[in-house]
This record gives structure tokens, sequence and C-alpha cells, in this order.
């Protein structure tokens, strides 16, 4: 079979999932600040994936998570160890491609988000897990550094993405934007892609990830971080962001930036955009803020047949992630 020549697709993430994959916060991670705190905010997150389909776990030590989750396991939550530096599997776990009639997953390079943070072991994720026959199908290794996080998709052949993160020296130096392009259709099958040159929180640490900005929510519609308050520091930037955005043929939903939040002195990039989609659910960052009723509300209106699910998320933007960061949907059938 020529590789080439096959219909390839990326799905779109409210697409029916086999299961989604967390890293479980371990001592040796950047978690040292609120160990506990954070545990229990991957509890509930556990908890309310494995109330709609699987969940894996990749544990540092099985046996000492495994207790520490026993109160809420069911059938539903699967245990693997392997050993990783952070808990931000949405940028190093493996992507999952329709090719043809099959699911295949696509091991990128992950530098750390530019060689920032040490990631040998994240980088090594996926191939412990496949090694260890966690899923049943194909993993294809890529010579490209790429991150989930720096990319969506309306499964209807249109890549949404940022010119800050992909077209950045500290992740493809060697490679031109139409280089970049032209890998990235040809992986994943895309026709389209939207390049953002705007946007970007402060405190990010992937230089404008996608889902931190702007999202699709069907093949049809875009929600995107808006800044109601002329005096933020976002509100320039973001303000470009959307006008860009208005010139697609988009259906746009904005949803508010949330309200400042400081952790030692330091902004932290809060953002409702940071949404889990989970078979008959989707998963929503809230942070105690004026504006999550709002967008609460907006969710549900947009997705009336599913559960919309609240989880606050105060804890995880410490480190400078939230739901969708910490977590990885999988296509492909995990192995029980």
């Amino acid at each position: 079979m020529d590789f080439d020549t096959v219909i390839k697709r990326l799905p779109a993430e409210w697409e029916r999932q086999e299961g989604v994959m967390v890293a479980y916060p371990h001592e040796k991670s950047d978690w040292t600040c609120c160990l506990d705190e954070v545990k229990k905010s991957y509890k509930e997150i556990i908890k309310a994936i494995s109330l709609y389909e699987k969940c894996l776990v990749v544990c540092d030590d099985i046996k000492s998570v495994k207790n520490e989750l026993k109160d809420i396991t069911n059938s539903n939550i699967i245990f693997t160890q392997a050993k990783t530096n952070d808990t931000w599997i949405r940028d190093y776990g493996a992507i999952d491609v329709a090719i043809d009639d099959k699911i295949v997953s696509y091991d990128f390079i992950f530098n750390g988000w530019g060689d920032k943070f040490d990631a040998k072991l994240d980088n090594k994720l996926n191939y412990t897990l496949y090694k260890n026959g966690i899923f049943s199908n194909k993993l294809i290794k890529q010579d490209l550094v790429l991150e989930g996080g720096s990319i969506d998709t309306n499964g209807d052949g249109v890549l949404l993405t940022t010119s800050k993160c992909l077209l950045n020296p500290n992740r493809n130096p060697t490679y031109s934007k139409k280089e970049i392009e032209k890998r990235l259709k040809g992986l994943f099958g895309i026709k389209k892609i939207i390049w953002l040159e705007n946007g970007n929180l402060v405190g990010d640490d992937t230089d404008s990830h996608i889902d931190t900005l702007a999202r699709f929510l069907d093949k049809n519609t875009i929600a995107y971080v808006k800044c109601y308050d002329k005096n933020d520091e976002h509100f320039k930037e973001l303000d470009k962001m959307e006008k860009e955005l208005q010139k697609t043929d988009f259906k746009l939903i904005p949803l508010p930036l949330p309200h400042p939040i400081y952790r030692n002195k330091e902004r932290l990039p809060a953002t409702y955009l940071n949404f889990l989609f989970i078979n008959k659910a989707l998963l929503l960052p809230v942070y105690n803020d004026k504006y999550d009723k709002k967008v609460i509300d907006i969710f549900e209106n947009f997705y009336p047949k599913i559960d919309i699910i609240p989880i606050d998320s105060n804890t995880l933007i410490r480190e400078h992630g939230s739901l969708h960061c910490s977590t990885m949907q999988r296509f492909a059938k995990l192995r029980i």
C-alpha cells in the first residue's frame, strides 16, 4: 500500500472516542508546589471521564495511584505504569488519524515547548505505551516537532493553528511555513489551514497554543477568547485575532477572557477554550469567575443533547495549563 495515496482524515475531537489518557501528577513533576491539591483536580477529571468512557491513567507508581483512586475506581479506569516528566499529555500524547478504514497513531517529537523544559521521558511515552501493548493500532514515528494543543480541526479538512507556535524557530527551525503546511496537509489529509497571526495569553509557556485561543465547536463554528476590558493587557492582541477570525467563513462564538488570576504576582493563562470533549459530554474549565455561568450557558445552549460538566481549574492553571492540556483523547481501541 502506498501510504501517500490512501485517504487520511484527522478526526474532530467531538467524534466517538475509545477513551482519554491522563498522566497522573507525581512528586518529580512540576507539581511540588501543590501536589495534593492537583491530585484532587485529576481525581475529579478521571472520575468524570470514566462515567462516559474509558480513562487510561499513566502512573509513575501504579500501586500508590491505584490506592489514591480506589474510591472512584471502576471498569472504565485503566492503569499503566510509565515514567513522565510532567502531566501535560495533550502535547506529547500520540495523535490518532483515520487512514482509509483504520486508525493509526502519529508519534511526533516533543521538545518541551521549544526546549524550555526537560521532556526526555515525555517524548518516550508513546513508544513505551505501545511497547507495553496498551493500544491495538499502529504507531508511526514522525520527524517533526508538533504538540497536540497547537492544532485543532473541524474533522472536515480544515485545521486551525497559530504562526507564533508552529513557525517558532524553537520547534522546526529548518522548515518554512510552506514546508510545514505541506507536511500537515499530507499527514492529516487537510485541505485548508487557518493560520492565526495574532493572539496570546500572558503566562502561556506554549508560544500561543490554539487550544487556549480558538477551537472548533462543530464543522462550521469556531469559539474564541474575547477580551471585553479595553484596559486589559490582552485587549489589543485578542482584538486583532478576532478580526482575523471574522475574515473566515465560519460562524463565531466569543467566550469571555476570565478576569485576571495571579499567583506569586504572576498572571496565569486562564481560558475557557481549554475544554475537553468526551462521549456525550463536555468538561468545561471554570475559575470561580463571574463569567463562569455565562460560559456554561453558552455551551448548554450550543450542545443541548450532551452534558456540560464544569471542572474547577484554578489549581491546574498554577502550572500554566488546564483541562485540555491535561488530557489526550484516543480514537484507537484501548486494550484491557
